[in-house]
């Protein structure tokens, strides 16, 4: 059975977000409070833009020696990211995770709304699971417990 975004993967739910006109402290601080290492950036009328993430604070501020006060959303996000529909199969998003290097993916609806975010922890667990399933069908196969003699 191919797992799709939702409602295998995530479940659609409100994100932690900013805007481009935030400082890197105020995102970071959002981030820590809802314990998630990377939130999304949206437009004055709600559309995604970009997305902010903890590499990017550590590569585009930290690493740079820019204080986070003074540094812009709009500066150090990726601008325009790759998303994910709910209806993608869990399998492509992991496959474009690792053939871009990225560790989260916003979901978004078919009206363009961010409904969810993916990441690489999210894929995994679910991978591990179908493995998971995999040998105990195979163990019950092997060991005859759906079959009588």
């Amino acid at each position: 059975m191919q797992r799709r975004i939702i409602p295998d993967i995530v479940q659609p739910r409100d994100l932690t977000a900013t805007t481009v006109d935030a400082s890197a402290e105020e995102a970071a601080k959002a981030m820590a409070a809802a314990n998630v290492a990377a939130i999304v950036v949206m437009d004055d009328e709600a559309k995604l833009i970009g997305i902010l993430t903890e590499r990017d604070l550590t590569r585009r501020v930290v690493a740079e020696n820019k204080l986070p006060g003074n540094s812009r959303v709009g500066d150090i996000m990726t601008a325009n990211p790759d998303t994910l529909a709910p209806g993608d199969r869990a399998s492509d998003a992991l496959e474009l995770m690792l053939t871009r290097r990225y560790r989260h993916l916003p979901v978004l609806d078919e009206n363009g709304k961010c409904v969810a975010m993916v990441s690489i922890r999210d894929l995994y667990e679910a991978v591990k699971e179908g493995l998971e399933e995999n040998i105990r069908e195979t163990e019950a196969f092997v060991f005859g417990d759906r079959y009588s003699a």
